[in-house]
């Protein structure tokens, strides 16, 4: 931003730097390294669920393989998503920047100050963007993981956990140690009888977010009964009912 005094002079150069090809590799280098970090860590989870059920050595061999398969192009899908929103900063970033200008014009501000505004406005909109993608992406792309990883090993539930504190959403703490399938997300502003809903999600998929999910690999690990999600309600079931809709 050096050197630039004119608004639109800054706004065309933050548009000129979605398509600087230095940018562009630089975001998929960062979403590949944010992505293979995760897979990863939830890698060396799974190894270890794997050496204390009986399915062990069939989830071993999974894994062995998963990057050849579902996992593997979900990995590739992953980095390709998060790529395009880190290479959304600058139009995200020009387009408030444009908002602010407008704004200004109409409340009389002279042009050198609503340059100066700008330059200081640009590092902290950077800033706040790259702290929603490290909450809420890096949030998403675990839990896709985690589903691509269990499905493919037959896993079809899992158990919504929180992170247990003060932080925690009212809707979300209805949703701790509940059991829910990969195929039907629940909504849980609307269990919670909140107004205000965001559809149908799994943790860790909303923003803001710190829940994630636990696959149930071995229905023994589960203190029965249990809370399930099932036909839009939270219902409290056996093993043996369960087992019935499972």
């Amino acid at each position: 931003m050096t050197g630039l005094d004119d608004a639109s002079e800054i706004l065309n150069r933050i548009r000129d730097y979605t398509n600087n090809s230095a940018f562009i590799e630089y975001a998929e280098a960062t979403a590949m390294k944010m992505v293979t970090h995760l897979f990863s860590d939830a890698g060396r989870t799974w190894r270890q669920a794997a050496k204390h059920n009986s399915h062990g050595r069939a989830i071993y061999e999974a894994l062995l393989k998963e990057m050849k398969g579902p996992i593997g192009t979900a990995v590739q899908f992953q980095i390709r998503r998060n790529a395009e929103i880190i290479r959304s900063i600058p139009t995200t970033i020009a387009n408030r920047v444009n908002e602010h200008v407008l704004r200004e014009v109409l409340k009389g501000t002279r042009a050198d100050e609503i340059a100066k505004q700008i330059k200081s406005y640009f590092p902290e909109a950077s800033k706040a963007k790259a702290g929603l993608i490290a909450r809420t992406e890096v949030s998403k792309t675990s839990t896709a993981l985690t589903q691509s990883r269990s499905e493919a090993v037959g896993a079809n539930w899992y158990v919504w956990r929180t992170s247990e504190d003060s932080r925690v959403r009212e809707s979300h703490a209805l949703m701790d140690k509940v059991l829910v399938k990969w195929s039907n997300p629940p909504s849980p502003e609307k269990l919670d009888g909140e107004k205000r809903t965001y559809g149908h999600y799994h943790a860790g998929e909303i923003f803001n977010c710190r829940c994630y999910a636990e696959p149930v690999i071995d229905l023994s690990l589960v203190s029965w009964p249990a809370k399930v999600y099932y036909n839009g309600s939270i219902q409290r079931m056996t093993r043996k009912q369960f087992e019935k809709i499972a």
